[in-house]
Order: C-alpha cells, then sequence, then structure tokens
C-alpha cells in the first residue's frame, strides 16, 4: 500500500510541478504569458493569412516609425498577404537608396522594388539612439524567436499596459508593464481601439490589433513554416506508406520462406 501512495504522490507532484511552472514566483520580475490559441501551433495549422495581413499593415502604420524587420523582403510577403501587383505597389512607395552612386558619386534614390528589404526607420545605431533618449529599439525580424513566450510574449506585452501598482516608483521615461523583464520598458503604450482602419473592415481593437502583429511578427521570424510543415507532413505521411509496403512484402514474400519445413536425410 505504500509504495503504491508513494509513486501516486510522486505522479501528483510531477504533474503540479509541470502545470505550475509558469506561476510568477514573488522572486521573479516579472509575469509569465497565458498560452493563447494562435492557429499555426497546431499540428496541422498553418499561419492565418489574413492576419498576417491585417498585422503588416499595423506594423507600417504603428511599429515602422521606430522598428526594423532587416530580415524580410517585399517579394516574401508575395502569396502570403498580398498579391504581387499589391506588394509592386507598397515597394514602390519606399525610398530606396541605390547601391550604386549617380556619375558625381552621390546616392541615388529610387522606387523600392520587390527584391528589396523592408526598409529600416533609421540609417544606422547611432540615429536610432538619439530619437529614442539613448534607447535601441530592436530589430523585430526574429523577436517571436528570441523571445521564450513567443507570440504570447508580444500579444501580452502590447497589452500588458497599466499603472504602476502602490509602492512601485518607475522612473521618468519608463512605463510599467509586468510582462517585461524588470516591469519597466521604454516603449510607451502603442496601441488603442480605432488606431488603424483594417482594409477587410475587421474592428481594430487594441486586442485584435494585438493579435495580428503577433501573428504578423510569428510569420517574419519563421516564414518557411508552412512549407516545412507541409513538407513534414508529407514525408511521415510516406514513411508510413513505406512501412505498409514493407510489411507486405514480408508477409507475403519472406513468410514461405520462413514457414517452410526443411527435412534433412542422411546418408543411406
Amino acid at each position: 500500500m505504500l509504495p503504491r501512495l508513494a509513486s501516486s504522490a510522486a505522479v501528483i507532484g510531477a504533474a503540479t510541478s509541470f502545470q505550475s511552472w509558469k506561476i510568477a514566483k514573488c522572486s521573479e520580475d516579472h509575469v509569465h504569458c497565458v498560452e493563447y490559441p494562435f492557429p499555426q501551433y497546431g499540428l496541422f495549422s498553418s499561419f492565418d493569412a489574413a492576419s498576417i495581413r491585417r498585422g503588416f499593415q499595423v506594423y507600417r502604420q504603428v511599429c515602422s516609425s521606430c522598428h526594423s524587420i532587416n530580415q524580410i523582403s517585399f517579394r516574401q510577403l508575395v502569396g502570403v498577404s498580398h498579391t504581387e501587383e499589391q506588394m509592386k505597389a507598397i515597394a514602390a512607395s519606399y525610398d530606396i537608396v541605390d547601391a550604386s552612386p549617380d556619375d558625381a558619386g552621390e546616392p541615388v534614390e529610387r522606387p523600392g522594388k520587390l527584391s528589396d528589404k523592408i526598409p529600416a526607420p533609421y540609417k544606422n545605431e547611432e540615429q536610432a539612439r538619439s530619437a529614442n533618449n539613448g534607447a535601441l529599439p530592436p530589430d523585430l525580424s526574429l523577436m517571436v524567436k528570441a523571445r521564450h513566450d513567443g507570440a504570447n510574449y508580444v500579444f501580452s506585452l502590447m497589452n500588458g499596459y497599466i499603472e504602476a501598482p502602490a509602492g512601485k516608483v518607475v522612473p521618468a521615461g519608463l512605463h510599467y508593464n509586468p510582462y517585461f523583464p524588470g516591469a519597466q520598458i521604454a516603449m510607451s503604450k502603442q496601441l488603442s481601439d480605432g488606431q488603424v482602419e483594417y482594409e477587410d473592415g475587421t474592428p481594430a481593437t487594441e486586442a485584435q490589433m494585438a493579435k495580428d502583429v503577433a501573428c504578423f511578427l510569428a510569420w517574419t521570424a519563421e516564414p518557411e513554416h508552412d512549407f516545412r510543415k507541409m513538407i513534414g507532413v508529407s514525408f511521415v505521411f510516406g514513411i508510413f506508406c513505406l512501412a505498409v509496403l514493407g510489411g507486405f512484402h514480408k508477409r507475403f514474400r519472406w513468410a514461405p520462406v520462413k514457414t517452410r519445413k526443411l527435412f534433412f536425410i542422411g546418408d543411406k
């Protein structure tokens, strides 16, 4: 009886510790994110193309004034959230400094092309720090991969701005956000209801915009996600078919050989 109770207690303890690993401790400096049902996390699910499109719109109108996505080209969004003609029009709205100067050695600006990277808001790190009181806005291309909770972190952070609790002193220039390590972040609250007018008519609530930009940044961190998952499913299906064929081959080709009887007749 005692060994059974001990084993049961061990199982319950392990399950409890597994379930409570996201509970914030008093010694920790931030609150852990809640797991949200983003569609791309399903075993056979892909990204929500409409959400990526809306998230790209939120990025362009809100986030791109400070943050860059240096790893993404305009062409990568073709067939994902926009058509080729739409992305050509968006790319042409940007002025890109051509790598080849003119005859006088001066830089030449031209309309953007699909092959160009999406331009950053600042020319260099020094300009970015100067415009943000010494803080450097991080590049968002791999932000979802760089944070432990991924898209959940981005969503929680964008919705997590609240008044500091009593007794908590927030220095000037910082803002209280319990989901940010240290709970003090230099970026002010960026989203508010109705801030963006979505092209598809979706109500632009704060939570909706945070969800869409989190989905978009999850895609920028892993643009090959859908293709990789499709190839993985095809590969597993192929392995299953080969296993079935192998079983039939073994049964019908080798079963008579393995079950045959051999008689050894000695010399007369």
